[in-house]
């Protein structure tokens, strides 16, 4: 053989390997690459989302479509509920099925008394229980609890009038019944009736334990301190454990029950319910038939601040023509029902 037919082999080789190279680079690039990322995706997509916490997914997603912002995390909050507490913990709470029954009754021409029942059974079993409630009379610490509040179980008192609260905040104490459905350490169901709690008041000294923003700020809220607000806020604890007998301990709470009476000022001319954490509500019913004192008669407005309900909210109507309002649909911290009311013309 030649040294030109040899070098002719040789070059005819390394084009037909070139030209194989081309093809696979090209084919990879139109065809394969695409296909190989997307089925990485779909088997590792997945399950580097469930790896991370909830709200770190969402807070990533935000800052994706909105930018960094230290408002996303009152979205965060709103939106999952129970992990205003710490930037990487906190466990989820979401009521699944939510029932909401209030009933006024008047106490004299000025003052009458709400007595709430409200009904929570959530979607992953609350292995905490502690039940904390915050008392306030103070609107910027009512619209901060929810992003604060580093125990997935409690509840939130509002008194709008301050010269009521004290007054208020004692009077609901008594008034407050607790019942829950649980699992014991064995894995049993067991449930107990509304019965009355001892609560326990948290000394001011001690509510950085339980509201971060006295420890540092949050969101765009600095932080606070709790000599400020000892005119403003209160906070009371009990251990839902102590409910059951000892030979079935708490294991973790499946449903909760929260029955309370709080005072109001009759001028008020309002009354609401609003979602502690994300819970899907059925129904919220208003019983104002014993509102009437002394011969004065109300109109009443139910007026939902939600995603949707079946309801009208124009008229006016006497208390016997007020029904159930059916809501049947998602409540965020932020969202819930107000009843207004005003003087019968007649």
């Amino acid at each position: 053989m030649t040294v030109g037919v040899a070098l002719a082999a040789l070059l005819a080789a390394f084009l037909a390997v070139s030209l194989s190279a081309v093809l696979l680079v090209v084919a990879y690039r139109r065809v394969l690459r695409g296909r190989l990322a997307d089925e990485l995706f779909r088997l590792s997509g997945p399950s580097i989302v469930r790896a991370l916490l909830p709200q770190q997914v969402m807070a990533t997603f935000l800052s994706e479509i909105y930018g960094d912002s230290e408002a996303n995390r009152d979205v965060v909050a709103g939106v999952l509920g129970g992990v205003g507490a710490e930037p990487h913990g906190g466990d989820l709470t979401i009521s699944i099925h939510t029932t909401v029954d209030y009933q006024l009754r008047a106490v004299d021409r000025q003052t009458y008394e709400l007595i709430s029942t409200v009904r929570y059974s959530f979607k992953e079993n609350v292995a905490d229980h502690r039940f904390v409630i915050f008392a306030m009379c103070d609107p910027q610490l009512r619209d901060s609890i929810t992003l604060a509040c580093r125990l997935p179980l409690f509840e939130s008192w509002f008194v709008p009038d301050p010269s009521l609260f004290e007054q208020s905040v004692d009077a609901m104490l008594p008034s407050v019944n607790i019942g829950i459905r649980y699992t014991d350490l064995d894995g049993e169901h067991h449930e107990v009736m509304p019965t009355e709690v001892q609560l326990t008041e948290v000394g001011y000294r001690d509510w950085p334990e339980y509201l971060t923003f006295f420890r540092g700020p949050v969101a765009t809220m600095p932080r606070q301190n709790p000599a400020q607000y000892l005119g403003t806020l209160r906070m009371f604890e009990c251990d839902l454990g102590e409910l059951t007998d000892v030979d079935h301990a708490v294991g973790s709470v499946e449903s909760l029950s929260l029955r309370s009476t709080i005072l109001g000022r009759m001028e008020d001319g309002f009354c609401f319910w609003q979602a502690p954490y994300p819970c899907y509500v059925d129904r919220i019913s208003f019983d104002a038939a014993d509102l009437a004192f002394d011969g004065a008669s109300w109109l009443f407005q139910v007026v939902p601040f939600t995603f949707r309900s079946a309801i009208a909210t124009g008229a006016w109507t006497p208390a016997e023509q007020l029904k159930e309002l059916t809501v049947r649909s998602w409540l965020l911290p932020g969202h819930g029902v107000a009843l207004l009311w005003k003087p019968s013309s007649n």
